[in-house]
């Protein structure tokens, strides 16, 4: 279970995702594809034994994608494309955290998305 005390925290991150918000879906996938350090096999040798179920599947989101130059495009790529039934490692995030993050990143989405259309600009 998430604690709701992150809140704050998906909110920050949610706000942080919006730069790539314009980023087609496709374009996303070729970024991550060609640079995530995940698919490249450069993840660390061993993962870390952790006694804490909660904390450690944390721990090991952020220790897997610790120098991976494209954290927040996956982490876009995946509350995109698998929204609140997201599985493994994504952003450096964990699956909890990433589906808690999707209903505030889906929240903030259709909020942009309301506004943008409402005063006239693009809708896409």
């Amino acid at each position: 279970m998430v604690n709701p005390e992150h809140t704050p925290h998906y909110k920050a991150i949610a706000c942080r995702l919006d730069r790539w918000r314009q980023v087609p879906t496709e374009v996303l996938r070729d970024v991550v594809m060609r640079r995530g350090l995940c698919l490249w096999g450069l993840w660390p040798e061993e993962e870390p034994d952790w006694d804490d179920c909660e904390s450690s599947d944390r721990r090991l989101a952020a220790h897997l994608c610790a120098r991976c130059p494209v954290i927040d495009q996956c982490l876009e790529l995946e509350l995109r494309t698998a929204g609140a039934g997201t599985t493994g490692v994504w952003g450096a995030t964990c699956e909890d955290d990433r589906r808690a993050l999707h209903r505030v990143w889906r929240r903030r989405r259709h909020r942009q998305h309301k506004a943008t259309d409402q005063e006239g600009g693009p809708t896409s």
